[in-house]
């Protein structure tokens, strides 16, 4: 790798970017936490399908809901819900139907992406959806697959300004469905992502260096 490639912002962005393990209580601006929201709703998609729903715990009444998910497992990660200032719940559509696919299309109608007497034509992209789709009309292999798009889109976009984050699919999504039930309608959470500033002096991992295989046992150029 050549020195102007190991200096440049994005490579910059994810050396610094590692896995918190401790926060403080220091809060996320508005403005910053409007460009994140931003760069999960512009995450891609297969066939821009967009299966997912983000779900943000900011209140304190939704930090006290999420808190309580962890009563049976994955203790270790409770303590990040109510120090660190945000947590997003990161759901996807587990049965996504040509329904759910219409309101893409829709969208790309409005915003003059796809002409309104194509509409019928452009639902040739769902022949992936089922491709993907058992006989009971699971799909939530091929959905959740998108949702970690999603989430690796969003730790970079955190990354860029300085905010901290720990991806965690140590919560209990079984108890995120029924204390979140009404607002996942359906959706299934698997993964976490917690936002916020690290501890100095508590956060251990912030100060290990950074560790990846070599470029020459992953990258194969052919």
């Amino acid at each position: 790798m050549t020195q102007q490639n190991t200096t440049h912002p994005i490579i910059s962005d994810l050396e610094k970017r590692y896995t918190t393990k401790r926060y403080t209580t220091k809060r996320i601006p508005q403005d910053d936490l409007d460009v994140v929201f931003e760069a999960m709703r512009l995450s891609p998609s297969s066939i821009n399908s967009q299966p997912w729903k983000f779900i943000v715990i900011e209140s304190d009444e939704a930090k006290e809901r999420m808190h309580n998910t962890f009563a049976n497992k994955f203790q270790f990660n409770q303590p990040h819900i109510k120090t660190a200032s945000h947590v997003i719940l990161f759901a996807y559509n587990p049965e996504y139907t040509r329904d759910d696919y219409a309101k893409v299309i829709d969208a790309d109608i409005k915003n003059g992406r796809t002409q309104a007497e194509n509409r019928e034509q452009a639902f040739g992209a769902f022949a992936f959806v089922d491709m993907n789709t058992d006989e009971q009309g699971n799909n939530a292999t091929w959905t959740k697959a998108q949702t970690y798009i999603a989430l690796g889109n969003t730790m970079h976009a955190a990354a860029r300004l300085g905010i901290d984050s720990t991806p965690m699919e140590g919560v209990d999504a079984e108890l995120i469905g029924e204390i979140f039930e009404k607002e996942l309608d359906g959706y299934i959470c698997d993964v976490a992502l917690v936002l916020g500033y690290h501890d100095d002096a508590e956060d251990y991992n912030a100060k290990l260096p950074k560790s990846r295989l070599a470029k020459e046992q992953i990258i194969q150029v052919l």
